[in-house]
């Protein structure tokens, strides 16, 4: 099931949103980000569910909240079935990035240190930046978004909340940006959203209480029973 009815937010909607979230609702960084990367993981399974044709994933992890939601993607795909690889190459030492990447160990989830070649893998997730990001990108990651760039033409790339290397309101900025075949928005998706053109669009992340929908104006589609995406 697709819908169209949905608000798009600029950065410091998006920014705000998360504020109030955290500073009038309460919820603490890590419950935002085990449902985010679970409503990750579950768009994923749906979108991608030929376990023979797409079990091994490319989690590549950035040094943010986005690369918190793929950490947490990868050990529920782990769960789903599926045999993700995470690449973290900017690690922090921030104590909840420490204990989410124990958790991806523990379930023998591989570490690797470089991004392996194309006949090793058959999805990559692109967990590297999320709607906070602006400015210039730097090494390591402006070499990984290159390399990621040659790889999808072969392998569907898949973009949590926002393609990494995108504007956050204006979307890819010259050829070079990454184009990814699927993305999944969280919370609501941001402006940059109107300039994709990939296959599958999901929005995840459902916790948004009606009253900050109200207040903030937003438009969100109804979830399904007890689904955690809704495909857009």
């Amino acid at each position: 099931m697709t819908t169209s009815k949905v608000s798009y937010l600029t950065q410091q909607q998006a920014k705000d949103i998360d504020e109030e979230l955290f500073n009038e609702y309460k919820f603490s960084v890590d419950q935002l980000m085990e449902l985010a990367g679970l409503s990750c993981a579950s768009a994923i399974e749906k979108a991608y569910n030929d376990r023979k044709k797409y079990s091994k994933c490319l989690v590549i992890v950035g040094g943010g909240n986005n690369g918190g939601d793929g950490l947490v993607c990868a050990r529920h795909l782990k769960l789903f079935g599926y045999n993700p690889l995470i690449f973290y190459p900017k690690r922090t030492d921030k104590p909840l990035y420490k204990n989410l990447l124990l958790q991806c160990e523990k379930m023998n989830i591989e570490i690797i240190d470089k991004i392996p070649s194309e006949t090793q893998i058959n999805l990559i997730i692109d967990a590297i930046f999320g709607f906070g990001f602006s400015g210039e990108i730097r090494e390591p990651f402006n070499g990984i978004l290159k390399e990621i760039k040659i790889l999808e033409k072969k392998i569907p790339i898949i973009s949590i909340d926002i393609p990494s290397g995108w504007d956050v309101e204006k979307g890819p900025l010259n050829d070079n940006c990454i184009q990814p075949e699927c993305v999944i928005s969280l919370t609501a998706p941001k402006l940059c959203m109107k300039y994709f053109q990939g296959k599958y669009h999901f929005l995840g992340g459902r916790f948004v209480p009606k009253i900050l929908e109200d207040k903030y104006k937003i438009i969100l589609p109804d979830y399904m029973n007890s689904e955690q995406i809704v495909q857009i």
